[in-house]
């Protein structure tokens, strides 16, 4: 249904330019040793996803807003909802934030590549 938009890419951890396969060489984020492996290339469109040395670099700048995100809504359950003092509050935001690196890490690469390749349908050669 979202296929074609960068929020599919995004979520997904698909190949910006094509959709059809994921970046990632292991598709489970909670294999630490594992989180940030990728393929060099996609298989179908050829699309690089390394730019440039050090290119994902530029993630850290993007994984702050990200890890606000889910700060916020850390928060928002925990003492709006569910009436938990600021001190549980906080609690719950550090372990939401420890427990989901992993998440943060791969939304922030993703949404780091897609700033740079857009979706081209049927597009086979990069």
């Amino acid at each position: 249904m979202l296929k074609g938009s960068k929020i599919y890419s995004i979520f997904t951890g698909t190949c910006p330019v094509c959709q059809n396969e994921s970046m990632y060489k292991e598709p489970n984020p909670y294999k630490l040793l594992h989180t940030l492996k990728m393929h060099e290339r996609c298989s179908f469109c050829k699309t690089k996803y390394k730019i440039e040395p050090s290119f994902f670099y530029g993630a850290m700048y993007v994984s702050y807003p990200v890890g606000i995100a889910f700060s916020v809504a850390a928060f928002v359950i925990s003492n709006i909802f569910l009436g938990a003092s600021i001190f549980v509050s906080f609690m719950t935001i550090i372990a939401t934030l420890i427990l989901s690196l992993p998440i943060i890490l791969r939304i922030s690469r993703n949404i780091w590549i897609n700033f740079f390749f857009s979706y081209k349908k049927n597009d086979v050669s990069n």
